[in-house]
């Protein structure tokens, strides 16, 4: 599985606005704030949400500190779509939130 750094993802965020993020923490976590421009699928929705994402787009999956995140990568990839998990997650990340 491929892993980016919270500060690796945040230069590549200034460099490419369009970079596709899907935050799976569920509604409580992401009300404390979420990286700007994610989309929120909650881990145990992303079975039925899938075909809200695009299997030409590449995904860059947070969660809170990289558990779930690493599990969604897994299905994800399973399902055929491109994803890097975001090691260390929401804790580790340094940058403005929304």
């Amino acid at each position: 599985m491929k892993e980016i750094s919270t500060s690796e993802l945040a230069e590549k965020k200034k460099t490419e606005p369009s970079i596709s993020i899907v935050d799976v923490r569920e509604d409580e976590e992401v009300a404390e704030g979420k990286i700007p421009g994610a989309k929120h699928i909650p881990l145990g929705e992303l079975s039925e949400r899938q075909g809200e994402l695009d299997k030409d787009k590449h995904y860059y999956i947070v969660c809170r500190s990289g558990g779930r995140s690493s599990r969604a990568c897994e299905f994800l990839n399973a399902q055929g779509f491109h994803t890097t998990n975001v090691a260390g997650g929401m804790l580790a990340w340094e940058d403005d939130v929304e």
